[in-house]
């Protein structure tokens, strides 16, 4: 089987993919509309299809597209997923639920964040209490955000982001710029002042087809950490509870932002403990993991957001400057090539096969 023909080149083609794939794998369908559109007007949806019984108490659930530009890369593994007959024997009592597009609106336009601005993996706090800051973040905010997308106007603005690091440290200034924010709705990794669209649906997702389960597993899928093609089996469990023990048990290497273990800097709101948060008062118990892949070095990486967020909020798409950066974005959260595709889906594959295993241990 090539696993290169389950990619796609956009959300649309993606959507139709996944689709086809999990009707020929006798999967049930459900549909969920964004009250977005895409770039060409087109209607934007999160599926959802299950294989397994209706009520089952054990559940992998596998998440693309958390982040919409890194959607490329969880809809190829769970398009191939199906194609290699993934999931179609599944132990006693367990189900398969797999979320395609949980940002359809980031994945069509390519923007790891929703159709209101927000980093859905820093979308899960509790809003009814005070929000978290990052001083970091509010102290070079016109740095990391500039509104001159020039060379002169990004020469200062990296003058100020090394004096930072030399001052406080490289991981300090990662913290700063993704850790997420909540003071500025128009900067990156703002992780809002609600629950964003994405979020209630996830939620929502969990409640109607995970109904009855004493034991969900997710794996969520993202990209643009660590070297090329890697997959970094990241855990943002709290050190030493028992859902981290459960993942290092399952997986194997495991690392985790709060030990300083992670590619990651150490997040608020992300959507592994805001889950966890959800289901442990149902009494059902919750094992998350992050399957974080490599494209291109850190800083290309964080440029190419920072960029995004210019073009969109001070710059033309149309512009040559808007299509190069878009381009650039692309590039950071999907390595167009055969190799990185084969890596990518082996290690979900090992990773849903040992996520099976767990639950049924």
């Amino acid at each position: 089987m090539s696993i290169t023909q389950h990619y796609a080149a956009t959300y649309a083609e993606a959507r139709q993919k996944f689709r086809d794939a999990a009707t020929k794998a006798g999967a049930a369908l459900a549909r969920y509309s964004n009250p977005a559109k895409g770039p060409a007007g087109e209607e934007l949806t999160t599926d959802v299809a299950r294989l397994g019984p209706a009520v089952a108490a054990n559940v992998l659930m596998t998440v693309s597209a958390t982040h919409g530009a890194e959607g490329f890369c969880g809809s190829g593994i769970q398009i191939a997923s199906f194609a290699a007959g993934f999931g179609r024997t599944l132990p006693k009592d367990t189900a398969l639920i797999v979320v395609h597009a949980i940002n359809p609106y980031g994945f069509a336009w390519v923007r790891r964040v929703t159709e209101e601005n927000v980093d859905l993996n820093r979308n899960f706090v509790d809003h009814g209490k005070p929000l978290p800051r990052n001083e970091g973040y509010e102290e070079l905010v016109d740095a990391i955000c500039p509104r001159e997308w020039s060379e002169a106007g990004l020469l200062a603005a990296q003058k100020t982001l090394d004096a930072f690091a030399m001052k406080h440290g490289m991981a300090a200034l990662q913290k700063a710029v993704s850790g997420g924010q909540y003071s500025d709705p128009d900067g990156i990794f703002y992780g809002g002042l609600a629950p964003t669209w994405a979020r209630q649906t996830l939620v929502r997702i969990i409640a109607e087809h995970a109904k009855g389960a004493r034991h969900v597993a997710l794996i969520d899928y993202h990209t643009g950490l660590g070297p090329y093609g890697h997959g970094e089996q990241i855990s943002t469990h709290p050190p030493g509870s028992a859902a981290l023990k459960r993942a290092e048990g399952w997986y194997g290497a495991i690392t985790n932002p709060a030990l300083g273990t992670s590619s990651s800097a150490e997040l608020h709101g992300d959507n592994l403990n805001g889950l966890e948060g959800v289901l442990k008062p149902q009494g059902i118990v919750f094992t998350g993991m992050a399957l974080e892949y490599g494209t291109l070095p850190l800083l290309e990486v964080l440029n190419a957001v920072r960029a995004d967020n210019w073009v969109h909020h001070h710059g033309d798409l149309e512009s040559p400057l808007g299509r190069k950066i878009k381009r650039q974005v692309r590039e950071a959260f999907y390595c167009d090539k055969d190799d990185w595709k084969d890596m990518l889906f082996e290690q979900g594959m090992h990773a849903q096969t040992a996520a099976l295993k767990g639950l049924a241990g």
